[in-house]
């Protein structure tokens, strides 16, 4: 085989075109330029303080950024009016979905939007983001539903689409619901768990979990929220399964925490988990009528009836590994919590 004979004249000439193209590209047509960097290098996450739109919007998603925030005094047992007050314990939305639904790795709204409608199993059906929120209402605020057309649940709604706008994939992937844990393979320890919560809990939400409330001599709400008791989550919110739980707790806590510096393990937030969840918190009617397909529960769901033979002890506290093999055994479904 001949190999090509190198011919200088060619070499200058590819230079000079190169150089030339830059110079065109760049100078003349810089959108073309720039029109492939990344999203994500321009995209920020909005500020109710700087970024609101004008007008009508901006003051819908105001009121929905307020509610999600005052939540007990706008919505809650803590409003004027008794009409309004269909959260029925003293949380604030902003207690789980903190920073106001703005931080990676808990629950945050950022994107949320762009998600439904979406298949919610819990309800074996095509649910709504004002499905959705009713759902908060019922289980993490131990409430009752509001009308969907609402002013309340559509300033809800404004404020999650305002904050889901022009969101690159690859951010909203990262502020997709809870960041994920390694699930041990071998039952949570309340005993263990018990340590964890008065080395690094009891400080804010007190040794029995009834959290701190705002100085005062009448009630005003929390300044750190009740984990336990009647101010706490029921028993059928997500936060009652240790896996659910233990994915918030390794990202978010202690308070002030966040994802690129947690300081728990993955065991310690498990373990933790399941102590909490050994307190006494409201109950809601008809657990048994959750998840219509019982193949798609969680399975850390604490409450049955299940399609399996686990004992019930075993789908509180775990070992989960080998509820979560026999389902992809038997159903060809895969679970991570």
């Amino acid at each position: 085989m001949n190999a090509r004979k190198f011919k200088p004249y060619n070499f200058i000439t590819g230079f000079c075109m190169g150089i030339f193209g830059f110079y065109v590209t760049h100078t003349l047509f810089p959108h073309f330029f720039h029109a492939n960097e990344s999203a994500e290098s321009t995209w920020h996450l909005k500020s109710i303080e700087t970024d609101l739109p004008p007008g009508k919007e901006g003051a819908m998603i105001k009121y929905g950024y307020i509610l999600i925030t005052e939540t007990a005094k706008q919505i809650g047992p803590l409003a004027n009016d008794e009409n309004m007050r269909f959260a029925g314990n003293n949380l604030n939305c902003n207690n789980c979905h903190l920073s106001a639904g703005r931080k990676i790795g808990s629950g945050s709204f950022v994107g949320v939007y762009n998600r439904f409608p979406q298949q919610r199993w819990r309800e074996n059906k095509i649910g709504t983001l004002a499905e959705r929120i009713n759902g908060c209402m019922e289980r993490s605020m131990n409430g009752k539903t509001m009308d969907e057309d609402s002013e309340e649940i559509q300033a809800m709604i404004a404020y999650m689409k305002w904050l889901s706008q022009d969101v690159p994939q690859e951010m909203e992937k990262l502020y997709k619901g809870f960041m994920p844990v390694d699930i041990p393979d071998f039952k949570a320890d309340t005993t263990i768990g018990k340590l964890v919560y008065q080395q690094h809990c009891v400080v804010c939400h007190q040794s029995d979990g009834q959290g701190v409330v705002v100085p005062g001599e009448e009630f005003s709400g929390y300044v750190y929220p009740p984990i336990a008791g009647p101010d706490s989550y029921n028993n059928g919110a997500g936060m009652n399964r240790v896996l659910t739980a233990a994915q918030f707790i390794k990202w978010n806590m202690p308070f002030g925490v966040s994802y690129e510096n947690p300081i728990l393990t993955d065991e310690q937030a498990y373990h933790v988990a399941a102590y909490i969840n050994t307190f006494d918190r409201p109950e809601k009617v008809n657990l048994q009528e959750d998840f219509p397909d019982k193949t798609r529960k969680p399975v850390s769901t604490p409450y049955g009836p299940w399609t399996d033979n686990f004992s019930a002890d075993q789908h509180k506290f775990g070992p989960f590994p080998p509820i979560i093999e026999y389902y992809e055994t038997e159903y060809g479904i895969a679970k991570n919590k």
